[in-house]
């Protein structure tokens, strides 16, 4: 355990996905962020291990070198399902996940505990981006991305009564949340290529849980702007489109950066 004069005050929280790694150091007293980093990841060819491309990354960021007090980990990919407590065994792991992905007696089950909205999120992390920390930072926390996601939009949604369609976006890929009053109605994850897969997406969401797209509220965070393709193809089709209003974390980065980092930022 550090003693005071060894604490840095400082926590260091990383996300990481196929496509990149971004990073955020934040003050433990404050609890707002300090900086953030958005770094693009190499394509992955199957002779490159990915922890290869982490160590090149590393070299390349003397920040990442630092100390810091508690570091943790974000996994971001589309291996999770949250699972109602009343359904949930913890010997049983696999299972959940084997209706929305291809699993294999090899992968490494984990969750995590969301007890104040009854379930847990069950995914498979990136066992060697853990393996590969553990190494450059000793012991951490690791999450799943989108249990901050759901988390934030739950406390977001309280007191609101009618369904609310939250689409966080990232480059090729989104997330979906349907909220009401601090329950999950629906949680999928989806990648695109195009605007017309986008909101493809977004109207069969909506179909299948009958919500009209005259009616519904749909709210944008994450990687969105309002000239984007995927933007004008939404409004075109949903009539109550909004981004979503973030609070200000840090003055030296504006609305738009908080909405697109909002999962690093709230981590």
């Amino acid at each position: 355990m550090q003693n005071i004069t060894q604490k840095t005050y400082r926590r260091l929280s990383l996300l990481v996905s196929l496509r990149g790694l971004s990073f955020c150091c934040f003050d433990t007293i404050s609890s707002k962020p300090i900086f953030y980093k958005e770094l693009k990841i190499k394509p992955i060819h199957p002779n490159q291990p990915l922890e290869n491309i982490l160590e090149e990354v590393f070299n390349e960021n003397p920040e990442l070198h630092s100390k810091y007090d508690e570091v943790t980990v974000l996994h971001h990919n589309s291996l999770n399902t949250f699972v109602p407590i009343s359904l949930f065994d913890e010997d049983f792991l696999g299972s959940y996940l084997q209706y929305n992905t291809k699993v294999f007696e090899t992968d490494f089950f984990t969750f995590d505990e969301m007890p104040m909205y009854d379930m847990n999120n069950v995914y498979i992390p990136y066992v060697h981006v853990n393996n590969f920390f553990i190494d450059k930072y000793g012991s951490f926390e690791y999450k799943h991305a989108s249990t901050i996601l759901v988390d934030r939009l739950l406390k977001f949604s309280k007191n609101r009564f009618d369904k609310t369609m939250f689409v966080h976006v990232q480059e090729k890929h989104l997330d979906i949340v349907v909220v009401e009053n601090q329950k999950v109605i629906l949680y999928n994850t989806f990648e695109y290529k195009t605007p017309e897969d986008f909101i493809y997406f977004i109207l069969f969401t909506a179909e299948q849980l009958q919500l009209n797209p005259e009616e519904f509220d749909l709210e944008f965070l994450g990687k969105i702007k309002e000239t984007d393709a995927t933007y004008a193809i939404t409004y075109k089709y949903v009539r109550n489109v909004t981004f979503m209003e973030v609070p200000t974390l840090n003055y030296a980065l504006g609305e738009e950066e908080h909405r697109e980092h909002y999962i690093l930022l709230h981590s």
